[in-house]
């Protein structure tokens, strides 16, 4: 049984967390990352756990045209240029109930402002069947395009920690 981080990227920081989160679940299990684009639409039985995450765009998952926007502030290329966290949950088939998963997303530090791609997502992976293991979790950055907040990325390895001692020392029903 290994873990499987599926990631969408625009600016950096959903990546940098996204891996922060790896390293965590690494110290108690097999774990591979994968940016959304690259992300198997099939899982085989070998995944145990499923971590999802991406930026909050529009007060939710990204969609084509809030991609859109982000390439446009950008002078680079993004980090994920095809396919969404939401288009991918949309088309993705998994094996049993018994996945567990979590959802995660990046969002601008801002105190009461609405909406989540982490809830998002985690109503989707529901509607799939698979059962979560935690809450969605935000993650902060300071402005669009970055930085994360001072302190996220070692929230995030914790994090990861935590949701490897879930699914490999579940508490009793």
């Amino acid at each position: 049984m290994y873990a499987l981080v599926v990631y969408e990227s625009m600016f950096g920081n959903t990546e940098r967390i996204a891996q922060a989160i790896a390293d965590g679940l690494g110290t108690s299990m097999a774990v591979q990352v994968t940016e959304v684009g690259s992300a198997p639409r099939i899982l085989g039985e070998d995944v145990g756990l499923l971590v999802v995450g991406g930026p909050t765009h529009a007060f939710g998952m990204s969609r084509p045209s809030t991609r859109a926007s982000a390439a446009q502030q950008m002078d680079g290329p993004l980090v994920s240029r095809g396919v969404g966290v939401r288009e991918w949950l949309a088309a993705l088939h998994t094996p049993s109930a018994r996945l567990a998963s979590a959802a995660f997303d990046t969002r601008i530090w801002k105190p009461r402002l609405p909406g989540s791609a982490a809830k998002a997502a985690r109503r989707a992976l529901r509607r799939l069947g698979v059962r979560a293991v935690a809450p969605p979790e935000s993650f902060y950055v300071a402005d669009t395009q970055g930085p994360l907040v001072d302190g996220e990325v070692e929230r995030a390895r914790r994090w990861g920690e935590q949701l490897a001692a879930l699914v490999t020392h579940p508490s009793p029903a």
